[in-house]
């Protein structure tokens, strides 16, 4: 693995989060694999999971952690070849990647996408530069299109809650559904897992109103339901997650909540745990009543971002870098 840009970055999912789990079971068992070596964090974006469980993850591996939020700490960088550097933007990506490549031995970058040209999105400017022009390993910490950290987090969540499906000898239900949300958000927390899900041993349904679908590409063999209620029907996972249209390309086509998850929309599952990435809109997009309770997996699901990330730079220092 000479990247982590994507879910299928892993050779060996299964692998990797029996792996992963074991880390957790010791996270200082491989504390001197990272002696010497440097982790760069680059936030474009806010964070905060994915920022300091990263800068754990490194810790345990017995890294050191420097932390640039670019658009407020550095110059603002320049992406397009062939510009006439006369604006605003004072740096290019060709030699900033190129120094910090020399500062750090991994570099790991967070990218929002601006929701409003999906083929700019679709392409990853962000994301693809540093992965051209650096010459060490990039780690995607959320990108316009994909979150694959969150990903393999989720992964290792849901073989942590299933056990009893596996030991009952049939593959867990699990159920992603969109919720309502005042703003538009991204699709990449949602790609990642319907891209995870669908290499995993799972029966995966995706519900959502009209307008919602995501991109045809990615749920391509995805089950997908327009009513929650049904899709909630034998559910042992529900995951929550609101995105903006795909079609209509970051637009928010509905707010209806109806579609928030309560305790009453539960009942029509099989005891189902929720999941979330976080951060989370209280009586929004869950109800509080939901996330206080025993079927919530929100706070287990965060404290997996370590085991997931630590998995990956362990296996970016293995790789000789």
């Amino acid at each position: 693995m000479k990247n982590y840009l994507a879910i299928t970055d892993i050779p060996d999912l299964d692998l990797a989060i029996k792996e992963a789990l074991n880390l957790k079971k010791d996270p200082l068992a491989f504390a001197k694999i990272g002696n010497g070596k440097t982790l760069g964090l680059l936030f474009f974006n806010s964070s905060l999971r994915t920022r300091l469980s990263t800068e754990k993850a490194a810790k345990n591996l017995g890294m050191e952690v420097m932390t640039l939020n670019v658009n407020s700490d550095s110059w603002q960088l320049e992406f397009e070849d062939g510009v006439v550097m006369d604006g605003t933007k004072a740096e290019h990506i060709r030699e900033a990647a190129q120094v910090l490549s020399q500062y750090c031995d991994i570099l790991a970058v967070r990218a929002f996408p601006g929701l409003l040209d999906k083929q700019k999105d679709e392409a990853e400017i962000v994301l693809s530069a540093f992965a051209k022009y650096a010459s060490v390993p990039i780690v995607n910490l959320e990108s316009s299109t994909a979150h694959p950290l969150q990903g393999f987090t989720d992964a290792i969540t849901i073989h942590e809650l299933t056990q009893k499906c596996r030991q009952e000898g049939r593959k867990p239900n699990v159920v992603l559904s969109w919720a309502p949300h005042p703003k538009a958000l991204p699709h990449a927390v949602a790609n990642s897992f319907v891209k995870t899900m669908l290499q995993s041993a799972v029966s995966l349904t995706i519900t959502h109103p009209e307008g919602y679908d995501l991109d045809p590409k990615i749920t391509k063999g995805s089950n997908v339901v327009k009513d929650q209620d049904t899709a909630f029907a034998k559910a042992d996972i529900v995951y929550i997650k609101n995105w903006s249209s795909y079609s209509s390309y970051g637009q928010v086509l509905s707010q209806d909540p109806s579609w928030t998850i309560t305790p009453e929309k539960l009942q029509f599952t099989n005891q189902a745990k929720v999941m979330h990435c976080l951060p989370v809109r209280r009586n929004v997009v869950i109800a509080g009543d939901v996330l206080d309770s025993d079927a919530s997996a929100v706070i287990q699901q965060a404290g997996n971002r370590t085991w997931a990330a630590q998995w990956v730079l362990k296996k970016l220092l293995e790789n000789g870098n």
